[in-house]
């Protein structure tokens, strides 16, 4: 069973630790990015490859410290990923990140994560979260894929006009939400047809 409940977090608005420098950090931080290009990371680690430097230099709120961990580092912090190559390291961070009740995800290991990097897909302001509950990354990599190609890229065009039309709705949330869910139900059916 799947108990995960999905939110769009403000990363830009949080302050991010990832710990690690190495092929998995990478990938976190270029998940991150992706979604969030302005999110704010700190980033420790003894030593960076080349890849995780070039991907940091890119980003203008990603800030580097060439260190070993030390809970220091969890000060201020809202969302830490421990991305080292070493267990006890990576189990430490966890305890000492839940000790302050800070959210943690520890890389490759679904038992001491409080959320999941999942699957993103992104065309303009539509935005799909999708997980496997941490059973199949793989899977959620191809499902992105797969909505990537096929929602159409005037999707955000049709999503402004409908932002619009809701602007000009006269009347309570009921009414509001009524109106909108005749004309997005009509989208769907010509969608279908």
């Amino acid at each position: 069973m799947n108990h995960l409940y999905p939110i769009f977090l403000k990363v830009h608005q949080l302050n991010v630790l990832l710990i690690g420098g190495g092929f998995v950090a990478t990938e976190k931080l270029s998940f991150l990015l992706k979604s969030s290009p302005e999110a704010h990371v700190t980033v420790v680690s003894k030593e960076f490859n080349e890849e995780f430097l070039e991907l940091a230099q890119s980003a203008s709120h990603v800030t580097l410290i060439e260190d070993a961990y030390h809970e220091k580092y969890l000060g201020g912090k809202h969302i830490v990923i421990a991305a080292t190559n070493f267990p006890k390291v990576n189990k430490q961070i966890h305890d000492e990140a839940k000790e302050r009740f800070i959210l943690v995800n520890v890389a490759d290991t679904p038992a001491l994560c409080d959320f999941y990097l999942g699957g993103i897909v992104t065309k303009g302001n539509l935005k799909i979260a999708i997980s496997t509950n941490g059973k199949s990354p793989t899977t959620a990599k191809r499902l992105r894929e797969l909505f990537e190609e096929i929602l159409p890229e005037e999707i955000d065009e049709l999503l402004e006009n409908l932002n619009a039309y809701r602007a000009t709705l006269k009347g309570d949330f009921e009414y509001k939400v009524k109106a909108m869910n005749e004309i997005t139900g009509k989208l769907v059916e010509k969608e279908r047809a």
